[in-house]
This record gives C-alpha cells, sequence and structure tokens, in this order.
C-alpha cells in the first residue's frame, strides 16, 4: 500500500489541517526517530503547545503490524491517558500536505536523562519523590488500558516546580495479548524486559521492568545491568541485577527491595500492578538534606 493510501485508510474522513497556518513553530525542541517536536503558538487560541509531526514514511512500518485489529493512534492514545503526571493530548489529525501531527500541553522543563547524566545532586527525599511520581505516572498508562512500551529517563519531563511528566506515546498499545505477542524488540536497550529482548509474549509487566529500572537509576545513576548501546547489551537482563544497596547501602530497605523486585528477570517476581508498588513503599520517608550517594 501507499503511504498515502495507508494515511486514507488511518485517517478516514478527518479534515485536513493546514499546520503552516495554525501553527507557528516557535522552536524545535527533540528531533525523534519518527518525529519532529515544536514548541509552537496555536494561531486560533493564542496557546503555546507542542506540536508533534510524524514522518509518515516510518509511521507506516509500525502501524503496518496491527493491520486489522483495530488499534488506536498515538493521538486517540493520548486522549484517553489523562493524569497529572502525563502529558495532556489536546487534539490529532493529518496535514493538508500529509503528515500525521499530534498537538499537546507544552511541557516546560529538563528531561529526566539529562538531569540523571548530568549526575545533579538530588537529595534522598527527591529520589524517593520521584520514584512516586514516575510510579504514578506509568500506572496512570496501565489503568487507562495501554501499556507504554518505552519508560525510561527520556520520556519523562522535571517541571520547574518540580512535577514529572511522562511523555511520548508513539510505541504505546492497547493492553491484550494480540498486541505484546513476540516479535521486534521495542523500546530502549537500557530498560528493556528480558521477555521483549527474547522475543517473548509480554504484558503490562514490560512497563514495570523498565519503571524498576528508571526508579534504580533515580536513586543511584546507575543501571543494575552494564550500560550498553545496542539490543546486545539488554541480553544480560535476563540475569540477577546487581543489588541497588551495592551503591546506596543506607537506602531503605522496603525502597529497596520494592525496586529490586521491579527489575526481577522473571515477570512472576515482579509486581502485578504499580499500585502494588506504591503501597510497598507507602511507609518510606526520607530526609530532605543531603546529595546522591
Amino acid at each position: 500500500m501507499s503511504v498515502s493510501g495507508f494515511l486514507a485508510r488511518l485517517f478516514g474522513g478527518r479534515a485536513r489541517v493546514p499546520l503552516e497556518r495554525r501553527y507557528e513553530r516557535l522552536q524545535e525542541s527533540v528531533t525523534g526517530t519518527m518525529s519532529h517536536f515544536y514548541k509552537a503558538r496555536d494561531h486560533e487560541t493564542g496557546a503555546i503547545v507542542g506540536l508533534k509531526i510524524i514522518d509518515p514514511r516510518k509511521l507506516e512500518p509500525i502501524e503496518g503490524r496491527y493491520k486489522g485489529l483495530g488499534k488506536p493512534l498515538e493521538g486517540e492514545i493520548g486522549l484517553k491517558i489523562v493524569g497529572p503526571h502525563v502529558v495532556k493530548t489536546l487534539t490529532w489529525g493529518t496535514s493538508t500536505d500529509g503528515r500525521p501531527f499530534i498537538v499537546q500541553e507544552f511541557v516546560d522543563g529538563t528531561l529526566l536523562h539529562a538531569l540523571l547524566s548530568a549526575r545533579k545532586p538530588l537529595a534522598p527525599a527527591k529520589r524517593l519523590d520521584l520514584v512516586r511520581q514516575a510510579a504514578v505516572a506509568v500506572n496512570t498508562v496501565h489503568q487507562a488500558g495501554f501499556v507504554h512500551r518505552d519508560i525510561c529517563p527520556r520520556n519523562f519531563i522535571l517541571r520547574p516546580d518540580g512535577t514529572l511528566v511522562l511523555i511520548d506515546f508513539g510505541l504505546t498499545v492497547p493492553d491484550q495479548p494480540v498486541f505484546l505477542q513476540p516479535g521486534n524488540r521495542i523500546g530502549t536497550p537500557n530498560y528493556m524486559a528480558p521477555e521483549v529482548v527474547r522475543r517473548r509474549q509480554a504484558d503490562k509487566r514490560l512497563d514495570i521492568f523498565s519503571f524498576g529500572v528508571t526508579a534504580y537509576e533515580i536513586c543511584t545513576y546507575e543501571l543494575p545491568w552494564p550500560r550498553g548501546t545496542s539490543g546486545k547489551a539488554a541480553l544480560a537482563h535476563d540475569s540477577e541485577p546487581a543489588d541497588i544497596r551495592g551503591f546506596w547501602p543506607d537506602m531503605p530497605r522496603q525502597l529497596a527491595e520494592a525496586i529490586m523486585a521491579c527489575v526481577a528477570p522473571d515477570p512472576a517476581r515482579r509486581p502485578e500492578t504499580l499500585d502494588a508498588f506504591l503501597t510497598r513503599i507507602k511507609g518510606v520517608a526520607l530526609e530532605a538534606g543531603g546529595g546522591a550517594s
């Protein structure tokens, strides 16, 4: 099927939008593997928004895997995932020249990945707060009936007020076995669950694993396995992870054990939900002072 035919099938009778007339691009914020993201001004409302323009040639092979299954598009998914720690989707569609786009609230702040890579000093209480916020964000996705499939620090933004926000639903699918069958390795290698790496049947616990790796990094700036840049590095995720207390010896036992459970290679050993994780660490308290270990 041609790209134009593919788009017609996806977007049906939705009216096409003249993007250049409707949105003034103020700044290119992020360039992804399938899209460009801009800070923009909506000429109709005057609001500052986030404008994500997707390359249809790169979208086709991703969406083509789910032909005939009724998978909603990224914009439709975003409209259904609503919470204080998830980016708000405003609208979606296709431009007059055939480019799919999504309009979101513009989230001003710092990528969590940048903060961790720079090893910015974080008080223990702040680390705990970020872990809790990230858990709430991913739990919001799951409660809406979806699996994110790319939970990692690059997909969180920390606002100046301290609120952590989950972004990007480009790989998100409904939480149904048919959408999580063995196949291509999807996600970011250092955070990828072993069942994904080994192309096994998966479920939402793949997100719980990726969240666990992210939480581990928030707390220690380290990863449970040696860092790598390809799927080959992720093959190690079938082995037992390094104990988080090796990097933070004084970490509260409840928090350490809860995070280690999330990164268990066997999905059956992980918490079934992030509600269960949050309940498990409910009583943990840390002092506001002090930097990261």
